[in-house]
């Protein structure tokens, strides 16, 4: 389970009625939603909260490095509490399904010196790509 709604908290950042449902749909392991889905989640909570309410939310969430903004392929945005916690993606190349994953190893140490071209690498970014039980089964 994420700590998002901790770890903002913890910030001091000023937890809005509209701030906190954000928060508490985004709450949660493999939680991968679009910005619509959050909005549309978070509706049902909170019925008067706007669209462009949560985009704004959702951005500054983003910026406090709090939440984690996923792009896969030319599909719409998703966003990911599991900031803190050091994972990989695991997507679904026909429905779009985004799963955590954590394989063994470093990513940052499996990358060759001679590979790194001079770079001091501080981050990795890997996503895997295939079918879902559903899709495989479809």
């Amino acid at each position: 389970m994420s700590d998002l709604l901790e770890r903002l908290r913890g910030r001091g950042w000023r937890m809005t009625a509209q701030r906190r449902v954000v928060a508490e749909v985004l709450d949660g392991d493999h939680v991968h939603l679009t910005a619509d889905e959050v909005h549309a989640r978070a509706a049902q909570r909170l019925p008067e909260i706007s669209r462009a309410t949560v985009y704004n939310t959702l951005g500054e969430m983003v910026s406090l490095g709090e939440v984690i903004e996923v792009a896969t392929d030319h599909r719409a945005k998703r966003y990911d509490p599991n900031a803190h916690h050091p994972h990989q993606h695991l997507v679904c190349a026909n429905c779009g399904a985004v799963r955590d994953v954590r394989p063994a190893g470093d990513p940052l140490k499996d990358l060759p010196a001679d590979e790194r071209f001079g770079y001091t690498v501080s981050d990795v970014e890997i996503t895997y790509r295939g079918l879902c039980p559903d899709c495989a089964s479809a």
